[in-house]
């Protein structure tokens, strides 16, 4: 599957970049690249900074802790599709980038990040991990364990865990 989707990208890049050299010419979707790249740089440095404070005022009760916290994934996933070569992947990633388009995105990470913290919470309970193990299957196992022994190859064998 990750070869499938590697693929996937590899021909939308390819294409993006034909399709662009195509309308506009070589030499300026060249220059485009670069000016992507440049102005990719400039925001990831601003917007970095800008999530860093909007985490200090989340800290201090100002902002909602969601805004920050969905402006700090959205600037890390720009910044990283910054750095990924290509076209299209600078496009996303100066969508991600740029603040009035992440107003737009943000509720999505959010539905995102509740979806996956429902689970978390489902799983840990509300009074936190207390000898509960989930496996893969979604089976709960409630247990404790009351005494383990290991056996030193002597014929012997030990506590592990002390009943003190």
């Amino acid at each position: 599957m990750p070869a499938l989707l590697f693929a996937a990208y590899f021909i939308a890049e390819i294409a993006t970049l034909v399709l662009f050299g195509h309308l506009i010419g070589v030499f300026p979707t060249i220059l485009l690249l670069i000016a992507g790249s440049a102005m990719g740089l400039i925001l990831v440095r601003s917007q970095g900074r800008r999530v860093f404070e909007n985490f200090r005022k989340a800290s201090r009760g100002e902002i909602e802790p969601s805004t920050a916290v969905a402006d700090g994934a959205l600037v890390t996933v720009g910044a990283v599709l910054m750095f990924v070569p290509g076209l299209l992947t600078s496009l996303i990633g100066l969508v991600a980038l740029v603040p009035f388009t992440r107003f737009v995105l943000r509720p999505v990470v959010a539905a995102f990040a509740a979806r996956r913290l429902n689970r978390v919470a489902m799983a840990v309970g509300p009074n936190g991990y207390r000898n509960v193990v989930i496996d893969p299957d979604g089976e709960v196992i409630d247990a404790t364990v009351v005494s383990e022994y290991y056996d030193d190859g002597q014929g012997t064998a030990h506590r592990i865990i002390d009943p003190r």
